[in-house]
């Protein structure tokens, strides 16, 4: 080979170990990067959409509740209407389906240290668990069937159901 050939191919070769190889370096970052990016707003839609069904399963169940007004699910009668046999089952049945609810809920939405979003929304769901536990007929029924169920969920309920300490 001809010197000055020689020479622009070991010229050429350098200028690809200088600026290729940082630059494909880079490229290969961006890309990764871009891709961490993607993988995390999956995440975020995924969080969200199981928010949704399970926003839209609750509010299903209080529609229910609603057209049962006689079975006075959310304890808001001034006194306690009695029930039949059968409006009691329903009550069970309607508290066991929302416990199952809140169930679901904790194992889909709750972790340890939640920040941002998935804070805000696992803290709604605290909120509706906190109203319900607030129902002592809920709250009895609840902490007697707690057997069989998510053994943190259970015992972030018994801890949700205990009295607050009034502040002074």
């Amino acid at each position: 080979m001809h010197d000055d050939a020689l020479r622009f191919w070991e010229y050429a070769s350098y200028l690809v170990t200088v600026l290729g190889f940082p630059l494909a370096l880079f490229a290969i970052w961006r890309e990764m990067r871009a891709e961490r990016i993607n993988e995390h707003k999956e995440i975020e839609q995924r969080e969200d959409e199981i928010y949704v069904e399970l926003s839209q399963q609750y509010t299903a169940f209080l529609e229910a509740v609603l057209n049962h007004p006689e079975l006075d699910l959310m304890g808001e009668a001034p006194e306690r209407p009695l029930l039949t046999a059968h409006q009691g089952q329903q009550k069970r049945i309607y508290f066991e389906m929302l416990i199952a609810l809140f169930e679901r809920a904790y194992i889909l939405l709750y972790e340890p240290d939640l920040g941002g979003d998935a804070a805000r929304r696992w803290q709604s769901w605290a909120d509706y668990m906190d109203w319900w536990l607030k129902n002592p007929d809920f709250c009895a029924y609840a902490l007697d069937n707690l057997a069989g169920e998510d053994p943190a969920f259970a015992a972030f309920v018994k801890q949700r159901a205990l009295p607050k300490p009034i502040p002074s």
